[in-house]
């Protein structure tokens, strides 16, 4: 499986976690249960506080199910996916 780090970003106006009903579902739908039923292993997800920046450490076997799960997200605003390494693996390479 494949390492990802996943950004969403969207402004104060569509920002998911202002409707109680929107956020709940956006919970649920990022929980590791839900996260498996797309071929998706959630390994940590945190948002930076005031930036409207939610930031995830996702692992699948394909880069289109990455796509798949992040796809609620993108009706609030843009979702970059980038391909990521542990660290162990930079340095057994010698190289980022």
């Amino acid at each position: 499986m494949s390492l990802y780090f996943v950004t969403h970003k969207h402004d104060s106006e569509t920002c998911p976690a202002r409707d109680p009903e929107m956020g709940n579902m956006l919970l649920q739908h990022i929980s590791p249960m839900n996260a498996r039923k797309f071929g998706v292993k959630l390994h940590a997800d945190a948002v930076l506080d005031g930036k409207h920046t939610f930031n995830l450490i996702l692992e699948s076997d394909e880069v289109e199910n990455i796509e798949n799960f992040m796809q609620p997200f993108q009706q609030a605003g843009p979702v970059e996916i980038h391909p990521a390494s542990h660290c162990e693996t930079v340095v057994e390479r010698e190289g980022c």
